[in-house]
């Protein structure tokens, strides 16, 4: 072998160590993307069964090894994706209703105003949500324990709602934007609370009527008084 040839090989070689080096660094970065994203994902899927499991059993019914059981994991892991307790219940809130917002966006999609604002209290006020808490809003399951619980978990719920009466504002364009936000806030205290009274009492004719009061109470909300017109009559003089 020759000067030429020898130098070529030596440079060869070399580059052939970069290039190893090249390879090694592009699968350890792949690695790490993959890590990364099955971390999000498991926490994702912490989040949204912990949204169901709160929905149905409420925020004070379940640990947090109950809370990973819902998702497949053992409370081993939990640390690694939340710095608490609150903080899984607080983004599992958020997750929920969040479900309840965007639902609402999709009933209003093709409708009027009018109908719009009428067939989200229909939905909401039905008997499909009265019966199964676990895939509905989350305020009448978690409102009053999220009341006693940590700052984080009231600032979450308070956040979302806040969005979720912004959503009701945007269903009433010919309100005045004080006007609309006071029939939002007012509706879905109305909703909120005929679904809380509907199935504290059990599914029955009373839960029926309680659910037909809140619709006519919070659609009534959106209704322009009509003026009573009096015909006046005229008293001549005989």
């Amino acid at each position: 072998m020759n000067f030429k040839e020898a130098r070529f090989q030596n440079c060869f070689e070399g580059m052939g160590t970069v290039c190893a080096a090249d390879h090694l660094r592009t699968l350890h970065g792949v690695a790490m993307r993959y890590v990364e994203d099955h971390r999000r994902q498991t926490h994702d899927r912490i989040v949204e069964n912990a949204s169901y499991g709160l929905r149905q059993k409420g925020a004070e019914g379940l640990s947090v090894v109950d809370l990973m059981k819902l998702a497949g994991l053992t409370h081993g892991g939990f640390y690694n994706h939340f710095d608490s307790r609150a903080a899984l219940v607080s983004e599992a809130i958020a997750f929920a209703m969040d479900q309840t917002t965007d639902r609402w966006k999709k009933l209003a999609n093709g409708k009027t105003s009018r109908e719009r604002f009428e067939a989200l209290i229909a939905d909401y006020l039905s008997l499909r949500h009265r019966d199964n808490p676990k895939q509905g809003c989350a305020l009448p399951t978690l409102a009053v324990d999220v009341a006693r619980s940590s700052p984080s978990e009231q600032q979450a719920l308070a956040s979302k709602l806040e969005k979720m009466i912004d959503a009701l504002v945007e269903l009433l364009p010919g309100e005045p934007l004080g006007q609309a936000r006071q029939i939002a806030t007012g509706a879905i205290a109305t909703m909120v609370g005929s679904i809380v009274l509907s199935r504290a009492v059990g599914a029955g004719k009373l839960s029926d009527r309680i659910l037909d009061a809140g619709r006519k109470t919070a659609g009534g909300r959106t209704r322009k008084p009509q003026r009573r017109t009096t015909k006046a009559t005229r008293c001549e003089k005989s």
